[in-house]
């Protein structure tokens, strides 16, 4: 069995700096290197509709958003394969059986669905697909037989539902799915990148999010407001690393060359802490700095995003023949799950044979 890679996002929107430096970075770079023998990456619309159901249309509109975001950031169709996740229809099927191999409680004691459910106010009224979709997930991820699954750390506790998944199926059936790796950002800040408010991880619906399609006007007046942490009434007081969005940015996408570039005053990001602390140095003046190493980082992002918007329906080809090779990848595990839990009753021989034996009797 070869390593394989299955990761994707939720098109509920424009993808942000926290899935560019949480996971998107890192794909891109894992493409190129080679290492692995597949490579899938997926828009999940049906988890999507999970707390969209009344509204699909913004699911609709948003993969093609999504789709313009892999494609700018450098994934590459003929070295990984982009699918839709609702066109393969195997997953909800394996979905269906895995759900009979958890309990409802042990999906309540999974600390992202909490999170989550708290963050959109489902505690008294959960849609089941919803509270399911940790199995979901893991139907994703062992329909593919991946290996290794890049992500941040607030999806672990999902991993581990899609082990423990994996160990009950192969114990009661027989050895056929296979147990995940997670892979995190090298980077720890990258994990879970703040919003610019300082205060929440960097999501759409909470407004904080500088977008990868955002232009250089709309980056700047973003880098502007962002949080400086605890406020000093002159540039000359020692500055407050903690809750300072513009330096947790800086750490997780600065780099010496961003220095030499455009403050050479410094060397390395903790030459300037260590004098921002001590005052002297403004919060416009780092504002100013970062975004000159986001923009660095956004403009060719920018310029291949206009270029693939100027052939949209070959963005459409791109996603159904990723998806058709997808759904191959899939059915071929699903058929040695039906083998495995006795349900592949047509393509079974023996039962038949069985059968005719007892009732030839």
């Amino acid at each position: 069995m070869g390593k394989i890679i299955l990761t994707g996002d939720r098109p509920t929107g424009k993808l942000h700096l926290g899935h560019y430096v949480g996971s998107l970075r890192r794909r891109v770079m894992l493409q190129d290197e080679g290492a692995y023998d597949r490579m899938f990456v997926f828009m999940a619309d049906v988890q999507a509709l999970t707390d969209n159901a009344d509204n699909p249309e913004k699911i609709r509109q948003n993969i093609i958003e999504v789709a313009l975001d892999y494609l700018s950031c450098g994934l590459d169709p003929t070295r990984c394969t982009l699918f839709i996740q609702s066109q393969i229809p195997e997953l909800a099927e394996l979905t269906t059986y895995l759900m009979n191999l958890i309990s409802v409680a042990r999906v309540q004691r999974n600390p992202t669905v909490k999170t989550e459910i708290k963050m959109r106010n489902f505690e008294s009224n959960i849609p089941l697909g919803f509270f399911c979709y940790p199995v979901s997930q893991a139907a994703d991820i062992t329909a593919f037989k991946a290996t290794t699954v890049p992500a941040g750390e607030d999806q672990e506790p999902m991993l581990e539902v899609t082990r423990e998944l994996v160990r009950r199926f192969n114990q009661t059936y027989g050895d056929v799915l296979v147990e995940p790796a997670i892979m995190l950002p090298p980077n720890a800040t990258a994990r879970r990148l703040p919003g610019t408010d300082g205060k929440e991880k960097m999501s759409k619906s909470l407004g904080n999010c500088i977008y990868l399609s955002d232009d250089a006007a709309t980056v700047w007046k973003k880098v502007k407001k962002m949080s400086n942490g605890e406020p000093r009434m002159s540039m000359e007081e020692p500055g407050h690393l903690e809750g300072n969005a513009v330096f947790t940015y800086l750490e997780a996408f600065s780099t010496p060359e961003d220095f030499a570039e455009f403050w050479p005053e410094f060397h390395s990001l903790d030459e300037l802490k260590s004098q921002y602390v001590q005052g002297g140095i403004g919060d416009g003046t780092c504002k100013k700095f970062l975004n000159s190493v986001l923009n660095k980082i956004l403009d060719p992002i920018r310029e291949r995003r206009h270029e693939f918007e100027q052939d949209i329906p070959e963005i459409f080809h791109i996603l159904q023949r990723g998806s058709e090779a997808a759904r191959e990848a899939a059915a071929q595990t699903l058929d040695e799950v039906r083998t495995a839990m006795r349900i592949n009753y047509f393509a079974d021989e023996d039962l038949i044979r069985q059968q005719v034996a007892k009732y030839s009797k």
